[in-house]
């Protein structure tokens, strides 16, 4: 009797020590299936960067290179200044750098104060929050007598102080009142069923570099065009078509029965390049991991004065957008 106690307590016991060894056999192999395709997905997206950054240097080399070097049927073989986007094929993937002209924004230096209160406007929706906001980059930019808001940074103890003077970097705008790294850079809101919609940020919007009009219809960010008075059915009919294919003239964009004259076609020197890839899987079809990296540049088309004609002024690793062109595959 004694004897079957103990071998029916020695089963109870090798069961039990079962379930735990295979609690914990189901642990560790879950944990090593996450770390797995966690370590996948940072691998992929380091590719992913690597890939852009290549085809943003590639499109440095194509602008150095300029449209008088042409194919076999007398077009332009790299770069064709009437078409703001370089279609690049590599290996591992491909990639689309845009090429978008800082006329494109709104130059936060010389902006009136009724333009900067329209852009603020449309990017934080709140009437508010934008005065709050446009008082403070008056106050940042412009010099003169001491004003109530130099308390407000004093009271801060901020190491970045408001310079009273011209921004020498859009990042600046962070250090000023009422302006949050959402508002800045873009963020995510909800719906009304709760899905999550990317929205575009200032720096989409604003540049030291940028212009006081008019702007450029490919590059203008949809809060920019509707601070212009572009109304919100048009905005989205323009941004549509261009994704699919840059305006080369005015002439389309009115044909869409679009007129504002605050907006061109084109722009001056100052450029930003801006290049987005997407990975190709073995089998041959797109991943859905995406990067971007962008490089502010100066570009000289008159090559016979300048030998160098482009020159890198910043460079940034990251530089994602709702706004960015995608090459070809699941848009996520």
């Amino acid at each position: 009797m004694r004897t079957n106690r103990e071998r029916g307590g020695a089963l109870l016991i090798v069961l039990w020590l079962s379930a735990a060894l295979g609690a914990i056999a189901l642990s560790v192999a879950t944990t090593v299936r996450s770390e797995a395709e966690h370590a996948s997905t940072v691998s992929e997206g380091l590719r992913a960067h690597y890939l852009a950054t290549g085809a943003l240097e590639r499109a440095v080399q194509w602008l150095f290179w300029g449209p008088s070097v042409r194919d076999g049927q007398g077009k332009p073989r790299f770069w064709d200044p009437r078409n703001p986007r370089m279609v690049m094929t590599f290996p591992s993937g491909n990639a689309i750098v845009e090429m978008i002209p800082e006329t494109a924004k709104l130059n936060v230096n010389f902006a009136p104060a009724a333009d900067l209160l329209a852009v603020v406007k449309a990017v934080s929706g709140d009437d508010n929050k934008a005065r709050e906001i446009t008082e403070g980059i008056l106050h940042w930019r412009q010099g003169g007598a001491a004003s109530p808001l130099d308390g407000f940074y004093s009271g801060l103890g901020s190491t970045f102080r408001p310079r009273r003077a011209s921004l020498e970097e859009i990042e600046e705008l962070l250090s000023v009142r009422g302006i949050t790294p959402e508002l800045f850079y873009g963020n995510y809101i909800a719906g009304e069923q709760g899905q999550l919609y990317p929205r575009g940020g200032l720096r989409d919007c604003l540049s030291v570099w940028g212009s006081i009009g008019p702007f450029d219809v490919n590059g203008a960010s949809p809060a920019l065009l509707e601070a212009l008075g572009v109304n919100p059915a048009d905005v989205q009919r323009i941004v549509a078509q261009r994704a699919q294919r840059p305006f080369l003239d005015m002439n389309e964009v009115r044909g869409m029965g679009v007129t504002n004259p605050r907006l061109r076609v084109g722009g001056n020197s100052m450029w930003t390049l801006r290049a987005t890839a997407r990975l190709r899987r073995p089998d041959g079809t797109p991943s859905e991991v995406i990067r971007s990296s962008s490089a502010t540049v100066k570009y000289w088309s008159d090559q016979m004065r300048h030998p160098t004609p482009v020159q890198i002024v910043r460079y940034y690793e990251d530089a994602w957008s709702e706004f960015s062109i995608k090459p070809g595959g699941a848009q996520k």
